[in-house]
């Protein structure tokens, strides 16, 4: 699918000054940033960079993955909110900065309803319930009797204030009624880092994070927060298994861009995403325990609603408000 010379020009006179950059040739006519509010070294790092390759290959145009960490991903949703609407800067978004965020954060700097245009949704990643191999438990259970009787000894890591993994860890303190302290990170790179040392003892991150750490028993896996057990980590329990069926948990990967992106720019972004996604790449980050998901723009924008209205009452119970 691509968009003729004759097809923008007709659009830019339609709308007079909006897209002047790209109007005198195809798109993409240059190479594309992908960014990335995250450093290095997460799932949502690996979704972009996969799917910057294959569209690079289907372009013809360079790809280039941005990492724009900081603020728990609310700096590269900005960065991208603020770019010219021109598609040749898109975010790959995860769940704090596309859905949780405009709920925690109080001075959010982007409006992401208003702001940000959701394109494709492409996977769903699942959290796991990790330990420190160091850590005397074997389960869920074992997590909170330990608790229980060690008031203040357990901490866990998040990839920042107010995402997805701190309201996860907020949902197991409320609902076990335990003692746990949030210790937040710039991501889930350094938030490994720190868990397979013993800097913390718990955290929540996904199966492609996690996998290469629980093979070498670096890390124990506890239970998976998803309705179902997924191959790649058989042997783990879900958490209603595990006897803790409130906890629920997954970031996901949707790729974005500026709000007033022009529609045949976004239709052929959603249409060359959905593609590559059916020709290899959806069933390669399902080997790495990702659920690919491929989704139309109107299915986006639909998940997109619900997941915003869902972390919002979440964090309003757990009472997560960041400055």
């Amino acid at each position: 699918m691509r968009i003729t010379r004759r097809a923008l020009a007709a659009l830019a006179l339609a709308t007079p000054g909006v897209l002047p950059a790209w109007a005198q040739g195809e798109y993409p006519n240059r190479s594309v940033r992908l960014v990335v509010g995250y450093p290095p070294g997460g799932s949502t790092d690996l979704v972009a960079r996969l799917l910057a390759e294959r569209l690079a290959k289907r372009w013809g145009q360079p790809v280039v993955v941005e990492n724009r960490a900081g603020a728990s991903g609310a700096l590269g949703a900005d960065q991208v909110a603020k770019a010219p609407p021109d598609g040749h800067t898109l975010l790959l978004g995860a769940s704090a900065e596309m859905a949780i965020l405009q709920a925690t954060m109080r001075n959010m700097p982007v409006d992401v309803a208003k702001d940000l245009a959701g394109i494709t949704w492409l996977t769903l990643q699942p959290f796991l319930v990790l330990a420190h191999a160091g850590l005397p438990v074997d389960s869920l259970a074992d997590v909170a009797a330990y608790a229980r009787t060690r008031p203040g000894a357990l901490n866990y890591g998040s990839f920042g204030n107010g995402t997805s993994t701190h309201l996860v860890g907020e949902m197991l303190r409320l609902g076990a009624g335990i003692d746990l302290t949030h210790v937040p990170y710039r991501g889930s790179g350094p938030l490994m880092v720190d868990l397979i040392a013993g800097q913390v003892q718990l955290s929540f991150d996904t199966i492609p994070s996690a996998l290469p750490h629980l093979r070498e028993k670096r890390l124990k896996a506890l239970a998976l927060c998803h309705d179902q057990r997924l191959p790649s980590v058989a042997a783990v329990p879900t958490v209603a298994e595990a006897g803790f069926p409130y906890l629920t948990g997954a970031t996901w990967a949707v790729l974005a861009g500026p709000a007033r992106l022009p529609e045949p720019i976004q239709a052929k972004l959603s249409a060359d995403a959905r593609a590559v996604m059916a020709e290899g790449l959806g069933a390669l980050l399902q080997e790495r325990g990702l659920e690919p998901m491929g989704a139309t723009r109107e299915e986006t924008a639909a998940f997109l609603a619900t997941e915003r209205e869902k972390w919002a009452a979440i964090a309003a119970r757990a009472e997560v408000r960041i400055e």
